[in-house]
């Protein structure tokens, strides 16, 4: 296959991941934006100011590892900087994919990073999804914030913006994503009916060691939670679980339920006798 034929198929599938991307709501109007990089010093990436599900190939630009047009008409997204410091900190990555997806996002706006073990498909494929602090779009703070996140993960949620997500091909950065969002609404459809929990440290040590064996990289939950320690709360990194047990939780709402019966009952006593 020439140059020119591998290109071509390059900009094709940015369309195809740009149509799909948009029609599951991951982006609205002329957000997100996508790159593969093709060569020691090549990256096809999506234009500033287009729809992701109306991009066709001849919308795409080249450029080099410095963000340098090197073909195209269009101008390259402003978030360029964020891609090209992925490339800098991982040459094994090829590709790039930057979007909004309503439940990561939000996650991103609590400032809460996906870094719990509450499904076996997450601890072994997605790792833990760390937050990035906030930074401008476009500017030079952007990759300044995720550099640090960029060697032992395979994404990160970008503070009140986002997510982003890479991987070794075009589709691995995609389903990255997918997998990313998804993992985001089910926490937060287990949270909605107070059964958001952790799985054991034993059966976590056990995914990690699948996940070792299949060759992935990254960090992982901890896993450092007993069966009776596994909480129901968030974990977002600021604030300590919850320091209860389910049953410790029982009985505690069961003594205060009590006390507040019975000083009801101390209430309605008072007023037969005309006293309150």
């Amino acid at each position: 296959m020439s140059n020119h034929e591998a290109d071509e198929d390059v900009k094709r599938d940015i369309c195809e991941i740009g149509r799909r991307v948009y029609a599951k709501g991951f982006v609205a109007a002329n957000d997100g934006n996508i790159s593969v990089r093709t060569g020691e010093d090549e990256v096809w990436i999506t234009p500033t100011g287009v729809s992701k599900g109306e991009m066709t190939p001849d919308m795409l630009i080249k450029v080099n590892l410095e963000g340098e047009v090197l073909q195209g008409r269009l101008k390259p997204t402003s978030e360029i900087k964020m891609h090209m410091k992925v490339y800098e900190k991982r040459p094994d990555i090829r590709a790039v994919l930057h979007v909004h997806p309503p439940y990561a996002t939000a996650f991103a706006i609590a400032g809460i990073p996906l870094n719990m073990a509450t499904m076996p498909e997450t601890v072994v494929h997605l790792g833990t999804i760390p937050l990035a602090e906030y930074a401008t779009p476009s500017t030079v703070e952007v990759p300044k914030k995720i550099e640090g996140f960029v060697a032992d993960h395979n994404g990160v949620l970008l503070e009140n913006h986002g997510a982003l997500t890479w991987g070794r091909d075009l589709r691995s950065a995609y389903y990255m994503m997918e997998s990313l969002e998804f993992c985001a609404k089910i926490n937060w459809i287990a949270k909605q009916m107070n059964g958001l929990r952790e799985l054991p440290a034993r059966q976590v040590a056990e995914l990690v060691r699948i996940r070792e064996r299949m060759g992935l990289r990254g960090e992982t939950p901890a896993g450092v939670r007993s069966d009776s320690e596994r909480n129901t709360g968030w974990t977002d990194g600021r604030a300590e679980p919850l320091p209860f047990t389910d049953g410790q939780l029982e009985r505690i709402v069961g003594r205060i339920t009590a006390a507040v019966l019975a000083e009801l009952g101390q209430i309605d006593a008072r007023k037969g006798d005309g006293i309150a």
